[in-house]
């Protein structure tokens, strides 16, 4: 039986195993890869990373533009624009604003000011359109106008009643600027060189009095406040935009911002050898506190003596400069030295015995105008001088 099954196996196999091996051909003819040829010019050579398609870019974000104006146009700010932050940035660190060179400025007086003298606008931020009707259309279609939310920007102010105006300017250069015709045409042969003033609002009085009086420019010697800072601009009330400011000097540069026979006087706030009332001019030596604490013993010694005189009694002749020390630190022995070499004096200020000294925005405001008052006197006597026959 066994040997019968054989044989009709023998007899069957070829053809069984004839068809089976056809379909397992047909399967893996089926299963084999396709090969795909590259055109020729990708065969020739691999592309390098550089060479290889780069997908495009990601579309920018859409910006909601609206128009303010016929040609003005402005953007709404998006949550989270990278040019919000450099508001608080501007405010809070002289070093960004020196190293790239903006200031930042709030409120439509102050920036219409900076506008009209030429001042140069980058970015406006505004809560409402209205803001933008009390700028100069001409001057503001320069800057990029981003209207935001006024709770943001009670959050980035300092104020207690922001208006919600912001504006973020090139630095100003004094030599490109255009200031009023009416300042100009008020300007005296008046300087005013600051000494050491380290408090922001006694410097924005200081420079708000510098314009009131005429001085023709304002020096600001290294040790004084950034007159750029939030709180001078504040304080300043606009005096920005309207007189010189030449800041960071060291003395040994002062003289060449100088008119050419300059005198520069000190005023003294009530030194405590003050002359008695309707006394001469007297020499008087320098004070200790007029050194500062980082001058040496060697360096103080070498102050030099200036005669003394009662701020009221005549000493403005044009040109005249003078200087203001702060009220930590005084008086310094290069601004002394100065005056010494140009013939100047030092100017008191009496106040009653046993009140402290006067604040210096105060001391500043006193001899300005009074040096104002001296030199527009002398243009008069000049003036009936050449009218006599």
């Amino acid at each position: 039986m066994a040997a019968l099954g054989r044989a009709w196996r023998a007899l069957l196999g070829p053809r069984a195993g004839a068809d089976a091996g056809g379909r397992r051909g047909v399967r893996a003819l089926r299963r084999s890869p396709v090969r795909v040829l590259q055109p020729e010019s990708s065969r020739e050579s691999p592309r390098s990373p550089a060479e290889r398609p780069q997908p495009p870019p990601p579309p920018p974000p859409a910006v909601e533009r609206s128009a303010a104006a016929p040609g003005l146009w402005y953007e709404k700010a998006a949550p989270g624009d990278r040019r919000l932050g450099k508001v608080v940035t501007l405010a809070k660190s002289k070093k960004f604003r020196d190293n790239h060179g903006k200031v930042l400025l709030e409120g439509h007086r102050l920036i219409k000011d900076a506008l009209e003298a030429g001042a140069v606008p980058q970015t406006l931020f505004f809560s409402t359109v209205g803001h933008l009707k009390l700028l100069p259309e001409a001057e503001i279609k320069r800057a990029s106008l981003v209207k935001v939310k006024f709770e943001d920007i009670k959050t980035w102010s300092d104020l207690v009643t922001p208006q919600g105006l912001l504006g973020i300017f090139s630095k100003p250069d004094p030599a490109k600027m255009s200031y009023p015709a009416a300042q100009l045409a008020s300007s005296l042969p008046l300087l005013l060189i600051c000494d050491n003033i380290r408090d922001p609002g006694n410097l924005g009085t200081i420079l708000r009095s510098a314009a009131g009086a005429g001085c023709q420019k304002v020096l600001l010697t290294k040790g004084c406040v950034d007159p750029w800072e939030p709180k001078v601009l504040r304080a300043g009330m606009g005096a920005h935009f309207r007189v010189p400011i030449v800041a960071n000097l060291d003395w040994e540069s002062v003289p060449t911002t100088l008119p050419a026979g300059t005198q520069v006087c000190v005023a003294d706030n009530n030194h405590p050898d003050a002359l008695p009332r309707g006394a001469a001019s007297a020499p008087l030596k320098s004070s200790p506190r007029a050194a500062p604490e980082h001058e040496d013993e060697e360096g103080a010694a070498g102050i030099p003596e200036l005669a003394a005189q009662h701020y009221y009694q005549a000493w403005a002749r044009a040109p005249v400069a003078v200087v203001i020390g702060g009220e930590t630190h005084g008086l310094s022995g290069a601004a002394l030295r100065l005056a010494a070499s140009t013939g100047g004096k030092r100017l008191l200020i009496p106040v009653v015995p046993g009140v402290d000294s006067l604040n210096s925005a105060i001391a500043a405001g006193i001899v300005l105008f009074e040096g104002k008052r001296q030199l527009l006197w002398r243009q008069k006597q000049e003036d009936d001088r050449q009218e006599l026959p």
